[in-house]
């Protein structure tokens, strides 16, 4: 329901802005739009006897239904014979407030206000006589209702200034002595609808280039992995938050240096949007230049916390990482942790079990100077290691209201593996089960990845 506006003393018609020409009938329109609304003369629709300051009348609002509601903004709407009874293509009235300055259209443009007929000659906010510039008063409107259709209102020797105000942004101009009830009911129609249009193809061009800054992010959060020459096989799963049209700061990675080491990376900047996406492919970028430059461990978090608050927005910005390098051989790996959740190896014969998480180190950002020690892991001749960020057991169970934990996940991953789901169906059903047991879309972003060697 359109949102009435202050109310105050009735007015009538005239000192309220609202008095039109007399009809051929010798009758005024606030008959007509008396007649309109079934009502007396003393409970004439408030917009239709509204002073020029928005108050209302005392007595309630007698109007049918309106679809519509008109801004006029003019210096003299007293005199004004711009504004007949207007109807909607249902025939409806059309309601009018009117505003002497902008400063009073300010406060009458409420979200049920569908369009602003403006006076161009109306002089701009803190110039007399809008000074140099002739839509200045246009542009400071366009600045004030950008959701909203503008019509300007020229003079029948000005109408080089209309077209350079719909130019400019307006919908459509208008002549002031060629406007009629018909005319500016139809033109009212017509720039809502074109207003209606033109949002909803800013807001489809709006999704293009979020599709294509999402794309961009993915190719910077999810790399495809260099792992030419390896024998071990990978898979990786991301779900977004709460269907987010951008992924959010989560990110991996997994290389093979030229000594035979695969190393593989998983991490999470805190927060959710392009800022920490674009921290979070920094921070992947920089771990795998660093990588082939031969650092790990704690020197390479270390370095990478500096990458970090450098490049941070603000210093309560942290990142969690877990980083692992497997050796030549396959059978061992060294594991660093800062703040991160501990991987999963998978063993044949053996229960799924997380790796010692004893020595996790503080997240990167939090302690300056601070250590990462760096474990060694006998991983045997077969395993699966899987990675993953805290969305994926931080979601809730429905009906305990408790979040599914790392030892919920275990004892879902190794009901999985006994089901014989591997490789990226492992993944598939877990990030799924995840979802299904938070009863819907998990807060958080979800990233898992899966290394196998098999003999």
């Amino acid at each position: 329901m359109p949102a009435s506006v202050p109310r105050q003393r009735a007015l009538p018609a005239a000192e309220g802005g609202q008095a039109p020409a007399a009809p051929p009938n010798g009758g005024s329109t606030q008959d007509s739009a008396e007649a309109l609304a079934t009502a007396p003369r003393a409970a004439a629709p408030s917009e239709r006897t509204t002073d020029t300051s928005g108050a209302a009348p005392d007595r309630a609002e007698a109007t049918a239904p309106t679809n519509l509601t008109l801004l006029l903004i003019e210096d003299d709407p007293v005199g004004s014979p711009i504004v007949p009874d207007l109807l909607d293509q249902a025939g409806k009235p059309i309601r009018v407030r009117t505003a002497r300055n902008l400063t009073e259209a300010e406060r009458l443009l409420t979200d049920d206000v569908h369009c602003i007929l403006l006076d161009l000659a109306l002089p701009a906010p803190g110039r007399a006589g809008g000074g140099d510039d002739e839509l200045a008063v246009l542009k400071h409107v366009l600045e004030l209702a950008p959701r909203h259709a503008v019509l300007a209102l020229t003079g029948a020797d000005d109408t080089e200034r209309g077209a350079e105000a719909v130019r400019v942004g307006a919908q459509d101009y208008l002549v002031r002595d060629e406007l009629d009830g018909r005319l500016l009911s139809r033109a009212i129609r017509y720039a809502v609808e074109r207003k209606r249009s033109e949002s909803a193809e800013r807001r489809l061009a709006e999704g293009r280039l979020r599709a294509q800054e999402n794309r961009r992010l993915e190719r910077g959060l999810l790399p495809t992995p260099l792992l030419e020459g390896s024998s071990l096989r990978f898979a990786a799963r991301y779900r977004p938050g709460r269907s987010r049209a951008l992924l959010g700061g989560d990110f991996y990675d997994v290389v093979r240096t030229p000594d035979g080491t695969v190393h593989a990376m998983i991490g999470d900047v805190c927060g959710h949007g392009p800022d920490e996406a674009a921290l979070g492919v920094e921070l992947r970028i920089a771990w795998r230049a660093l990588t082939l430059a031969g650092l790990c461990g704690d020197q390479l978090l270390g370095t990478l916390q500096q990458v970090l608050e450098h490049e941070r927005a603000d210093d309560e910005i942290f990142a969690t990482l877990c980083t692992v390098d497997i050796a030549p051989d396959g059978r061992r790996a060294g594991l660093c942790l800062a703040g991160h959740p501990s991987p999963l190896l998978v063993r044949p014969g053996l229960p799924a079990r997380l790796l010692p998480y004893d020595n996790n180190g503080p997240a990167l950002g939090l302690l300056p100077g601070a250590r990462w020690p760096r474990m060694q892991v006998e991983l045997g001749a077969e395993w699966s290691l899987m990675l993953y960020t805290d969305g994926l057991i931080e979601g809730r169970v429905s009906g305990s209201g408790e979040r599914l934990g790392q030892d919920g996940m275990v004892d879902m991953v190794r009901r999985q593996l006994s089901e014989g789901l591997h490789g990226e169906e492992l993944l598939r059903a877990a990030v799924h089960e995840v979802r299904n047991l938070n009863g819907g879309e998990l807060t958080d972003d979800v990233a898992v990845l899966l290394l196998d060697r098999a003999p």
